[in-house]
């Protein structure tokens, strides 16, 4: 599990507030300060970015926020990312190339941005392809770059259809290349899909993620 506590709860909470309004300084604010202080980008991307993100899904599934809101979230948080990509590109790299989208008419991607950098931050060169990738084109990537494992994005359990035909089609031009799948679509079960395919695996956190990546990677402390 990750800590929780890295992150003050009242900077969560003022950072969650400010990230309501669509306050882009006061977001900012907090963001570089905690880089200042040393704290590690993948505590930033799962303790603030992913922890209030997931409180506006909640707040919006509730009916207690609009629509529109919630985009206004998901715009101040990727406008954050480029405060953090100096850190995440001075890594240096190992030699080792992965390729990360989203299916077919998945708009939602902060998520698999987040695994992107992260890829990045163990060393690799992660090539990612952003929300929405059309099968054809994500297939003609693959054989051009040639990755070690594609990592695939799902967020919504109804673009299932258009995740297994990504699959059907990558396995045809690459049968034997590693898939990752990760997303919020899997929350409430539905892995049994996925078991036709060899060599797909479902992660449910950045930390079963970066185990895969790295073998000698440990889990940071409760």
């Amino acid at each position: 599990m990750h800590n929780t506590n890295a992150i003050p709860a009242r900077l969560r909470e003022q950072y969650l507030r400010s990230l309501l309004l669509g306050d882009k300084r006061d977001c900012a604010a907090i963001v570089q300060r905690l880089l200042d202080d040393g704290m590690p980008v993948r505590t930033l991307y799962v303790d603030l970015f992913q922890d209030a993100l997931y409180s506006v899904g909640a707040l919006w599934e509730r009916n207690q926020i609009s629509v529109a809101t919630e985009h206004l979230a998901t715009s101040v948080t990727l406008s954050l990312f480029q405060l953090v990509y100096p850190r995440v590109f001075s890594i240096p790299r190992i030699g080792r190339t992965a390729l990360v989208a989203c299916a077919t008419d998945e708009h939602h991607h902060i998520g698999a941005r987040m695994v992107s950098d992260v890829c990045e931050l163990h060393g690799w060169d992660c090539h990612f392809t952003g929300s929405n990738t059309p099968v054809d084109d994500l297939c003609r990537m693959v054989v051009e770059k040639r990755p070690e494992f594609l990592g695939i994005s799902l967020t919504l359990f109804a673009n299932v259809g258009n995740l297994l035909q990504l699959i059907r089609s990558v396995r045809h031009e690459m049968p034997s290349l590693p898939i990752v799948v990760g997303g919020q679509a899997f929350r409430d079960g539905g892995l049994d899909i996925l078991e036709d395919f060899s060599a797909v695996t479902y992660y449910g956190s950045l930390d079963e993620f970066e185990a895969f990546l790295d073998p000698t990677y440990r889990y940071p402390a409760a």
